[in-house]
C-alpha cells in the first residue's frame, strides 16, 4: 500500500480534529479564529494532492471541489451581509465545502442545517448556548435569541458527516 492513503487519512483526521476545534471556539467565545478554516484548506490540499499521486482523485474533481468552496463563500458573504451568519461561520463552511466536494455538498447541508435546527430549538427550549445565553441568565425567548447562536457546532456536525462518508469510501 502507498503511503499516500494513509496520508489522506491522516488528513481527514485532522479535518475532524479541526471541526472540533471551531466547535469549542464557537460556544466558548462566539468566534471562530481564521487559522481554523485556513488549516482546513491545507488539510484539503495535501489531502486532494495526495489523491491525484494515488490515482484516487482527478484534478477535475478538485476543480469542482474549489468551484463547491467558492460558492458557498459567495453564499455565506450574502447571508454575513444579511447578519444571518458570522465571519467565522462563513469561511468554516467554505472551507469544510471542499472536502464536500459536488457529491457530498447537498448531504453536508442537509446535516448543517438540521443540527442548526436542533440547536435553534434547543435554545428556545432553555439550553443556554454559547457566551451570550449564559450572559443572559434566564432572559426570556427573545432575549436569548438576541444573543445569537453558534452555528459552528452545526457546520462541524455537517463537516464530521462529510469525514465519514469519505472515510468509508
Amino acid at each position: 500500500m502507498s503511503l499516500l492513503v494513509p496520508l489522506q487519512s491522516i488528513c481527514l483526521i485532522g479535518f475532524a480534529l479541526l471541526l472540533a476545534v471551531a466547535t469549542w471556539q464557537d460556544l466558548r467565545t462566539m468566534r471562530i479564529a481564521d487559522w481554523v478554516s485556513l488549516a482546513i484548506v491545507a488539510a484539503f490540499g495535501v489531502w486532494a494532492l495526495s489523491g491525484v499521486a494515488a490515482g484516487n482523485t482527478t484534478f477535475l474533481q478538485i476543480g469542482l471541489a474549489l468551484g463547491c468552496g467558492a460558492v458557498m463563500f459567495a453564499l455565506g458573504a450574502l447571508a454575513f451581509a444579511l447578519g444571518a451568519l458570522g465571519g467565522g461561520d462563513v469561511k468554516l463552511l467554505a472551507a469544510s465545502a471542499l472536502f464536500a466536494g459536488p457529491a457530498l455538498l447537498p448531504d453536508f447541508l442537509m446535516v448543517t442545517a438540521l443540527a442548526g435546527g436542533v440547536l435553534g430549538l434547543a435554545m428556545l427550549a432553555g439550553a443556554r448556548i454559547g457566551p451570550a445565553a449564559k450572559a443572559a441568565g434566564g432572559a426570556s425567548v427573545a432575549g436569548r435569541l438576541r444573543g445569537g447562536l453558534p452555528y459552528g457546532p452545526a457546520i462541524a456536525a455537517g463537516g464530521l458527516s462529510v469525514v465519514l462518508a469519505l472515510a468509508a469510501s
